[in-house]
């Protein structure tokens, strides 16, 4: 069958030191799940795929279990029979008990010759290979991710919110044609979260034919903020000082994000520039942390005048002259 045994494993979705007997177990659970007679018209060839890659995966994983003695030749010198793997209870299709080469020797549903399933379904024809290199290369490969922003307030990313968000994605149609596909998706943006922070939705983003589907995945975004600038947890707030008020003492007010009123009093010290006053635990909540909060710092910058006549300048210099 010239395919790695990795790659049978991952179709049956079992680990490499499996025992014949999880083996068959995971076959028949696949083989009731993806037997074609199970689906509509709509599903059916993707069905009709996966049972065949289902099917050859089994037959070699058998083989090569034969081959290691596992599933060796019987006392009397006849090959052991392999149990019953389909059966859906009402006389329908199974899996008769063969040898390893003649296995996909089948009875469909009642009425048809048993040589015409094998026709259909066996592996061993064109159609079965073309088949389970389409469904093995799906398991290897998926769409690239449909990538798109988040962009959200400071306010959204500091209370939380939920955001509808509208995207096209391309859908592949029963022909297998490509069409685009608007679609609308509700994202819970959790308190505190972070430009850069990735929602998301597993195979809601591009089809491909002979592939999984595509993720979409949203990045959040942070829009910019007329008064707050975020840094890490913390909200940094940048007011500008008259050198007067930076002098003799100065206070003003402010809003933070959920509208509580804050003051700020310099009344008994002198701004200097650079000038930085921490208000802890006011600034962005810390994800996942409950009750955690970054820090608010207030960066005051000295509006320094932009000229001075004679008589101030003299009246400056005679102020300041006796101060360290």
């Amino acid at each position: 069958m010239g395919n790695p045994p990795e790659l049978y494993h991952r179709i049956l979705n079992i680990p490499r030191e499996t025992s014949p007997q999880e083996i068959r177990a995971a076959y028949k659970n696949l083989v009731r799940k993806w037997h074609p007679d199970k689906h509509p018209p709509s599903s059916k060839p993707e069905a009709e795929a996966r049972f065949k890659a289902i099917t050859e995966a089994y037959e070699a994983l058998l083989d090569q279990q034969e081959n290691r003695a596992v599933f060796g030749v019987c006392n009397d010198g006849r090959t052991g029979e392999r149990d019953k793997a389909y059966d859906d209870g009402g006389g329908g299709a199974h899996i008769a008990s063969t040898r390893s080469d003649d296995f996909s020797t089948r009875t469909a549903a009642p009425g048809t010759p048993a040589r015409e399933f094998k026709k259909v379904y066996s592996s061993g024809n064109s159609g079965g290979r073309r088949a389970f290199a389409e469904f093995s290369s799906s398991i290897m490969r998926k769409a690239p991710p449909l990538e798109r922003k988040l962009e959200c307030t400071l306010e959204e990313l500091c209370h939380g919110c939920k955001k509808e968000v509208k995207y096209t994605r391309d859908v592949v149609t029963k022909n297998g044609t490509i069409v685009k596909k608007e679609v609308s998706q509700m994202v819970l943006v959790k308190p505190g979260w972070k430009k850069g922070n990735k929602i998301t939705f597993e195979g809601m983003g591009d089809e491909r034919p002979g592939c999984l589907p595509g993720d979409a995945v949203f990045a959040v975004s942070e829009k910019k903020h007329p008064v707050f600038k975020r840094v890490g947890n913390d909200l940094v707030l940048k007011a500008e000082v008259p050198l007067v008020s930076a002098l003799t003492g100065w206070s003003f007010s402010f809003r933070l994000l959920g509208g509580k009123k804050v003051s700020c009093s310099f009344q008994d010290e002198i701004i200097c520039p650079g000038y930085e006053k921490v208000i802890r635990g006011e600034g962005m909540p810390i994800a996942d942390q409950k009750g955690a909060r970054g820090d608010l710092r207030v960066k005051l910058e000295i509006a320094f005048p932009k000229q001075l006549t004679d008589e101030q300048r003299d009246g400056l210099a005679g102020l300041l002259s006796g101060c360290a």
